[in-house]
């Protein structure tokens, strides 16, 4: 039986995704669901660059403002909630559009892998926490890859999400993130995924991300912090994202709002960069240049739809 066709468009931050999914939608029925890890998030708006409500009216988008910043949320999570998503759209006769740029959860689904949903372990997440601030994060990120070089090589020696989760899993299941990624891909994929992946010159696509940093500050981004930080208590991982960290960094007096907006934009840059390192390894997908207005009749070849 021929699995169903899904269509999944990534690429780096700022190249055109949310546009170019929604003109798709709109020419093939089809429903867009956002594979992005801080637009799930409820009153995160500015910073995670989340599609307009506008945006949204003209193409029903799923998975996005549905989880607290206050509550945790894993890429098992969002594999599940994907798949239910993506089984409604083809049950209403419509062609699902996967639509983001966080790695981890595209590979859920597209190499079917299962990340177990693993409850923290808060007392050693407090050591870890403790050791960071004791001893610097560049540290642990040592001991991550001595752990599991292979998940290591994709993650940045700042991003501390991440660098913990690989120590995390490790303490709690005695095997590596790569050895249980490895053992899930056995089951099989369900679907049949076509992935393009937008690019752009490099000057170019940092341009549009340095001017995106800009008009988020312009647009409330520091009030929309300090908004979240009155209203919640706890964060979990929403404001270890990139842009609201670096505000609270601000807010505690250890970067000026000049520095802490190019951290913001340097940051992003350096985010960019990896996401192309990432898709990369997409054998099957097909680049599209991000500045080619004629990209959904490019797709729609590819998909033998024209």
């Amino acid at each position: 039986m021929d699995k169903a066709k899904v269509i999944v468009i990534c690429g780096p931050t700022a190249s055109g995704k949310t546009s170019l999914g929604i003109k798709l939608a709109k020419k093939i029925n089809g429903e867009i669901i956002s594979c992005d890890s801080m637009q799930i998030y409820k009153d995160m708006d500015i910073g995670t660059a989340k599609p307009t409500l506008e945006e949204r009216k003209e193409a029903k988008h799923y998975l996005i403002d549905f989880v607290r910043p206050d509550e945790r949320y894993s890429v098992a999570n969002f594999k599940k909630d994907a798949e239910e998503k993506i089984e409604t759209i083809l049950k209403d006769g419509k062609i699902p559009i996967i639509v983001g740029g966080t790695g981890l959860y595209l590979n859920s689904l597209i190499y079917g892998i299962e990340y177990p949903n693993i409850d923290t372990d808060l007392k050693y997440r407090e050591e870890l926490e403790k050791r960071v601030l004791n001893e610097g994060l560049e540290k642990l990120y040592k001991e991550a890859k001595k752990i599991d070089e292979k998940a290591i090589e994709k993650i940045s020696i700042n991003d501390k999400k991440r660098i913990l989760r690989i120590l995390e899993i490790y303490h709690l299941t005695g095997k590596t993130k790569t050895d249980l990624e490895i053992e899930s891909r056995k089951k099989g994929i369900k679907y049949n995924y076509k992935i393009f992946v937008l690019n752009m010159e490099r000057e170019k696509l940092y341009d549009r991300i340095n001017k995106r940093v800009d008009l988020m500050i312009k647009n409330g981004l520091i009030n929309e912090v300090k908004t979240l930080l009155e209203k919640y208590k706890d964060f979990p991982t929403a404001m270890q994202g990139l842009g609201y960290k670096e505000v609270i960094e601000y807010f505690k007096g250890n970067l000026t709002k000049e520095e802490m907006i190019e951290k913001i934009k340097m940051e992003s840059r350096r985010y960019a960069k990896r996401q192309i390192t990432w898709f990369k390894s997409y054998k099957d997908a097909i680049w599209l240049d991000a500045k080619n207005d004629n990209n959904v009749d490019i797709i729609l070849e590819e998909l033998g739809e024209e």
